[in-house]
């Protein structure tokens, strides 16, 4: 049953997004979510964030101006001047908007909507898709008066903060979350061998400089059954078209693949990085992976953000130092020489997503403006799912995957 039909109330919403996927893909999956049960939404962010693709046409942007913070303190001035001035505008957006909850999802252009949030007393969550909470969260986190996480353990949490923690998980796209009720693909001695290769938005150098000489170290009768798929830098696409040649192995690339779901959906081994909207992607569909974090992520929050999938023996981690050809063909062999073992760890990622994340997100949301909460896990009343009884929705095991769900 719907909020609304259980209330007869609409709401309005405002969400607060960065200008990167990582922000912005989870901020969708609320908006259509809170869509769905009949309120309306509205969206704050930057330049960058309005040009992201997958935004719901409902979902209109407001964009505002949001300043950033570097290293260097001359720099700050403008920041906080551009900060004041969004707080200014968000203000207004709410005199007309009326919205009954701001809910900000890390970035710079979060943080004038949640100044102006505190400022004319509305409630206001934050949402943290990494495992290391952000600069924008950690400033607010005094303020909000709900932390939405994704993950059990939180760095850079201040345990004064934990009574407002609730762990929800990352919500994904509608089209991945779907994959969770395909089995993971049928993988034999004898059969392809699908690698799936992508560096996010931007793509990874690294990854085309490894990747293909990584898998030419393969034993014979492994290298001879791959068929890879890769995004590359529009720079890089003809040396790395060059070496899969030189090796022998068929590989599609492009810089962008609109129909990403599918690949993934059709990918028995994941090779990328370890943001966190990749993560919850990879477990909410179930897919083995192998993570090079980026080195110069802030905090080192995607090395964080793969402890729990790593544990479950969903993912193997191999820093960038370290990702090198001989040891990326070494990994591979121990995930895939046993095609056992890549179903293992297909059922270890499974175990750790949270499909329910943007269901979830949305309760907390609803019983910020006055609708009961439901179904919400706070930090602490319940194990991490990582450590719960879950399987992977083969066909004889489904029907009970479901009705764990249902429980």
């Amino acid at each position: 049953m719907t909020s609304e039909a259980r209330t007869g109330a609409t709401r309005h919403f405002v969400l607060a997004a960065g200008g990167t996927g990582g922000h912005l893909i989870p901020a969708f999956a609320l908006a259509a979510e809170l869509h769905q049960r009949g309120h309306h939404v509205a969206l704050i962010t930057d330049e960058r964030g309005a040009a992201i693709p997958g935004k719901p046409d409902y979902l209109t942007a407001h964009v505002l101006p949001a300043g950033r913070f570097g290293k260097n303190p001359l720099g700050w001035v403008g920041g906080v001047r551009a900060v004041l001035e969004g707080r200014s505008m968000a203000l207004r957006l709410f005199e007309t908007f009326a919205p009954s909850a701001i809910v900000g999802f890390g970035g710079y252009p979060a943080l004038p909507a949640l100044l102006a949030a505190t400022a004319a007393s509305l409630p206001s969550i934050v949402h943290e898709q990494n495992a290391v909470l952000g600069r924008v969260n950690r400033l607010l986190a005094g303020k909000v008066d709900a932390i939405a996480t994704s993950y059990a353990r939180v760095d850079r949490l201040k345990p004064k903060h934990a009574p407002k923690v609730h762990l929800v998980g990352n919500p994904v796209r509608a089209e991945v979350l779907a994959l969770r009720e395909q089995d993971f693909p049928a993988f034999t001695e004898d059969s392809l061998l699908r690698i799936l290769v992508t560096g996010g938005s931007q793509g990874a150098r690294v990854l085309s400089e490894v990747v293909p000489d990584g898998l030419a170290m393969l034993p014979p009768a492994l290298r001879q059954r791959l068929q890879v798929t890769q995004q590359c830098r529009a720079e890089d696409l003809d040396a790395v078209r060059k070496r899969y040649a030189e090796h022998d192995i068929p590989a599609e690339l492009g810089t962008y693949f609109e129909d990403m779901h599918e690949r993934l959906a059709d990918a028995h081994l994941f090779i990328g990085r370890a943001g966190a909207s990749t993560i919850a992607e990879l477990t909410a569909v179930g897919r083995p992976a192998i993570l090079i974090p980026l080195p110069i992520a802030t905090d080192d929050h995607q090395a964080a953000n793969t402890r729990e999938v790593v544990k479950a023996g969903g993912a193997r981690m191999i820093r960038q130092d370290a990702f090198q050809p001989k040891e990326l063909a070494k990994q591979i062999q121990a995930m895939a020489m046993n095609p056992g073992s890549l179903a293992n760890a297909a059922h270890g990622a499974f175990n750790c997503g949270r499909p329910d994340a943007a269901k979830d997100l949305a309760d907390l949301v609803e019983s910020m403006s006055g609708i009961d909460l439901m179904d919400v896990i706070r930090v602490g009343e319940a194990a991490p799912r990582s450590a719960q009884t879950a399987t992977r929705p083969q066909a004889a095991t489904r029907k009970a995957a479901k009705d764990r769900a249902d429980a």
